[in-house]
């Protein structure tokens, strides 16, 4: 088979992550390569700004591939926040009998047809389809069937959910990737990516939730009997934090962030009398002031409970299924994640001792580079299409990229209708 490499790029509103991941004869994944950069151009995880996206992606890219040795020509990029819309289906078809009038088997064709009877929805125009990822078949009323091909049945059922995205949005995202000299290759959802590379099967059969708190934008899905069954969104992340630090304290947006990064902590049960005080620096001539770690706690906490309270009512708001019913766990991913303190105010919040961080699988290279809950969705995107057919070639030396679009041809494919 030959190796072939992936690459999974994360586009984040404070940071881009890439992972170049090779699948070698031993048909396993293997990182080879991870590079973050601050990012350009986005808010609330959306490209608002395409040059400057384009540049600050380019130059992501081109930093794994320095440190792999490698070129690639084409990306797998997630997608996420509050465009990204989902919803439950249902489909039913008879199973009918052969030509001789025998009850046969279902088959593969019967299957595809039963989803494309769920999924014939008149999607708004501006919607566009990227997941259709059956949750349950049902024949003849017997339901929890994961596989119905080659069972006997009369009629099958399936349940499914769908994923869409605004067009404009992805457009954009394809123009940009474009731009970066690059083929768009594929488009997933984030949290979906996550639960490939941090969600245990048992987790997923017992129902879970993860949880993505980023910059811009906190995500969450809904995990049960091995299938997403919600999605939810919201527009506040962990940019508001910062310029809640900022604001209480007089202090430059830059500097909050630096302070909440290095110093952040999120449960004010937590801090202990013997840690430091932080260093404000003085602003237009002003002389430093000193903060107390309890003091900042104060304003992050605050703000991270109100955070994971809206996250908590729009899954509540989306579900269809109550999430007391959950028995697997609550991870946390994303760059919020790494917060001090986190674990304990999720567990405040949403009354459980089942609260966890997303720490992505082992898959050999540098793990310390990737190992963390902030890689989860660029680990994500290269763990769920490692099957897929190779789309780029590994190259030894970088090859200079040019400005030519005629490459494109071929990239406008349907995004894929589910990746795992």
């Amino acid at each position: 088979m030959g190796e072939r490499t992936i690459v999974g790029l994360d586009i984040g509103t404070s940071v881009i992550r890439a992972v170049i991941a090779e699948v070698k004869d031993d048909d396993k994944l293997y990182v080879i390569a991870t590079a973050s950069r601050v990012s350009a151009g986005m808010e609330n995880g959306v490209i608002v700004n395409i040059e400057a996206a384009k540049d600050a992606i380019r130059e992501t890219i081109e930093a794994a591939e320095n440190t792999a040795g490698v070129s690639v020509d084409s990306v797998i990029v997630s997608i996420g926040g509050t465009t990204v819309e989902s919803q439950n289906y249902k489909g039913v078809t008879p199973i009918m009998p052969n030509n001789k009038g025998v009850q046969r088997e279902i088959t593969r064709e019967d299957v595809d047809k039963v989803i494309e009877i769920a999924t014939a929805i008149n999607f708004p125009m501006d919607r566009e389809k990227i997941h259709t990822i059956p949750q349950d078949y049902i024949v003849d009323g017997i339901d929890g069937i994961s596989n119905p091909v080659n069972r006997m049945g009369y009629k099958l059922e399936v349940e499914v959910h769908v994923v869409t995205a605004s067009k404009s949005i992805i457009r954009n995202l394809r123009n940009t990737i474009q731009r970066a000299n690059y083929i768009l290759d594929g488009v997933m959802l984030k949290t979906l990516a996550q639960a490939k590379s941090v969600c245990h099967q048992d987790e997923m059969e017992l129902g879970s939730i993860i949880i993505d708190l980023g910059a811009g934008t906190t995500d969450a899905i809904v995990l049960i009997d091995d299938a997403p069954v919600c999605t939810a969104s919201i527009k506040v992340g962990g940019n508001l934090v910062t310029n809640d630090i900022a604001v209480v304290t007089g202090i430059p947006v830059s500097v909050a962030e630096t302070i909440k990064l290095e110093n952040g902590c999120c449960w004010l049960p937590g801090i202990g009398e013997n840690d430091t005080d932080i260093i404000l620096p003085g602003v237009g001539g002003r002389a430093p002031e000193v903060l107390a770690k309890s003091s900042l706690c104060q304003i992050i906490q605050a703000r991270m409970e109100q955070i994971f309270n809206m996250i908590k009512d729009a899954i509540v708001t989306n579900s269809n299924r109550s999430i007391k019913k959950l028995s697997g766990n609550i991870i946390l991913t994303g760059g919020g994640a790494q917060m001090e303190g986190i674990i304990e105010l999720t567990q405040a919040v949403f009354k459980t001792s089942a609260v966890r961080l997303g720490i992505p699988e082992k898959l050999g290279g540098t793990e310390a580079e990737y190992r963390r809950p902030d890689f989860a969705t660029a680990i994500g995107l290269v763990v769920a299409n490692k099957d897929r057919p190779q789309t780029q070639v590994r190259k030894k030396y970088k090859k200079a990229k040019t400005s030519d679009n005629s490459s494109s041809e071929g990239l406008l494919k349907k995004l894929r209708k589910a990746l795992f």
